[in-house]
C-alpha cells in the first residue's frame, strides 16, 4: 500500500515545525562562524553513531568507539561496536561529499550497497571549461554531460513510473536486481528473500518526490516516519536518518553540519516514537529534530568553554611555545595520541608528554603505554 501523505493535520504540525526550524538554523549559523567547527562536527559524528545503536537496543560506549576509530582498542571489539563504526564512517562519507550527493543517483546507490555509480567518460565541464575532446554547446554544456544528464533523468522517470504502477496494484514483472555488496543476499542466510528492498526503496523515493515542495523540517519528519513505516532496509535502519540529515544539509538548513537525528530521537520516549497514530509519531520526530539541534547548541557551547579554559594556560607563554598548537589539535579531534602530537607539533615524545601535562588533558585508555588524551 502506498504511503499516503494527503491526510496530515497541518494545524498541529506547523508550530513544532517552526520551532525546530528556528533552533536548527540558529545552530547552523553558530557552527558556520565557530572557531571550533571541525572539532564540533567530529564529535557530533561520534555521538550520533553511538545513539544509532542505542535506538536499536545496543549499548556502545563513546570512549570505546573513539578508541576503536583510532585503532587503539583496549578490549576486543564487539559486533555492536563494529556496526557503530560503520555508522560513523557513513556519516563522514556523506559530510565529505557535496550536499546533494547522498540523495543523488550515485550517492543513493553507493550508500545502499547497490553497486558503484557509472563513471562518466571524461571530466565534467562548467561553462565550457575542461570539456576535453567533446563538443561544447552554446549553453556551456558539452555533449557528454548532456547525454549523461539525460540518461540519469530517464532512469529516474522509469523508476518513478514503475513505482507508481506497483503502488497502484498493477502486475509489473520483477526486474533483475542490480549488483550489490551483499554476497549473503542470494542464499537467504542473512537476508530475507521475501523482503523486496528494491520495491521499498522505490516507495520511499516516491515520498521524497511527492514532498519536494513541503517545508524542509516537515519533509524531514515525514521521510523519517516513512522510512520507519516502510521498513526499507533489513539491516541498515540507521541509514534513513542519515539520508534525511543529508537532505537538511542540501536544503540549507544545516549546511555547515550533519544533523544528529539519532541523538535527538534518543531523547524521545519510545512510546511516542512508536505511537499508533501517525500524527503523534510525526510530532515526536519533530521534537527529535528540535532536541538534536538543542543538544548541538549545548555541545558547541561546552566546546567553546573548554577552548577558553585551555587558552588561559597560554598567558605569559613565549611566542615559540607549542602549547597553542596543541590546543588547536585537541579541539579539532576527539582523541590525540603521543604519536599524533609528535607528528603535528614536531616535538619529541617527552616534549609531547610535557605539553599534555601542562594542559591537563583527560587520559582515555587507562593504560601505561600507547595512551591517548581528549578534552572530554
Amino acid at each position: 500500500m502506498a504511503y499516503d501523505i494527503s491526510d496530515l493535520s497541518l494545524n498541529t504540525l506547523i508550530g513544532p515545525v517552526a520551532r525546530a526550524t528556528e533552533v536548527l538554523v540558529r545552530l547552523d549559523e553558530r557552527v558556520a562562524r565557530s572557531p571550533v567547527r571541525d572539532g564540533f562536527v567530529e564529535r557530533q559524528h561520534f555521538a550520533d553513531a553511538a545513539s544509532a545503536l542505542w535506538l536499536e537496543g545496543e549499548l556502545v560506549h563513546l570512549e570505546d568507539l573513539v578508541l576503536h576509530d583510532a585503532h587503539m582498542d583496549i578490549r576486543t571489539p564487539t559486533h555492536e561496536l563494529t556496526r557503530a563504526h560503520a555508522v560513523l564512517r557513513t556519516r563522514r562519507r556523506i559530510f565529505a561529499q557535496k550536499p546533494d550527493w547522498a540523495l543523488s543517483r550515485d550517492g543513493f546507490l553507493a550508500l545502499t550497497g547497490r553497486g558503484g555509480a557509472m563513471p562518466a567518460s571524461g571530466p565534467k565541464s562548467r561553462d565550457g571549461e575542461g570539456a576535453g575532446s567533446s563538443t561544447v554547446k552554446a549553453d556551456g554544456r558539452d555533449d557528454a554531460e548532456a547525454d549523461l544528464l539525460a540518461e540519469e533523468f530517464a532512469e529516474i522517470d522509469a523508476v518513478l513510473a514503475r513505482s507508481s504502477r506497483i503502488l497502484n496494484g498493477a502486475n509489473v514483472p520483477a526486474k533483475a536486481a542490480p549488483p550489490d555488496d551483499r554476497p549473503e543476499a542470494q542464499n537467504g542466510l542473512i537476508y530475507d528473500l521475501d523482503w523486496d528492498e528494491e520495491e521499498r526503496l522505490a516507495e520511499w523515493q516516491v515520498v521524497v518526490a511527492d514532498t519536494r515542495e513541503w517545508p524542509s523540517v516537515l519533509r524531514a519528519a515525514i521521510l523519517l516516519e516513512a522510512w520507519s513505516d516502510i521498513e526499507v532496509l533489513q539491516h541498515a535502519a540507521w541509514l534513513g536518518p542519515l539520508l534525511v540529515a543529508a537532505l537538511l544539509r542540501q536544503e540549507g538548513l544545516a549546511a555547515n553540519h550533519l544533523a544528529c537525528l539519532h541523538l535527538g530521537a534518543k531523547n524521545i520516549p519510545r512510546e511516542r516514537r512508536r505511537a499508533r497514530n501517525r500524527g503523534d509519531r510525526l510530532l515526536a520526530l519533530l521534537d527529535a529534530i528540535h532536541d538534536a539541534a538543542l543538544a548541538g547548541l549545548k555541545e558547541h557551547d561546552r566546546l567553546v568553554l573548554a577552548k577558553s579554559q585551555m587558552e588561559r594556560r597560554l598567558r605569559d607563554r613565549r611566542a615559540s611555545s607549542k602549547l597553542p598548537d596543541l590546543v588547536e589539535l585537541v579541539l579539532s579531534r576527539r582523541l590525540v595520541s603521543t604519536g599524533m602530537i609528535q607528528e603535528r607539533l614536531k616535538v619529541t615524545k617527552q616534549g609531547a608528554l610535557n605539553l599534555v601535562g601542562e594542559l591537563g588533558l583527560r587520559e582515555m585508555t587507562g593504560r601505561g603505554r600507547f595512551r591517548a588524551w581528549g578534552v572530554v
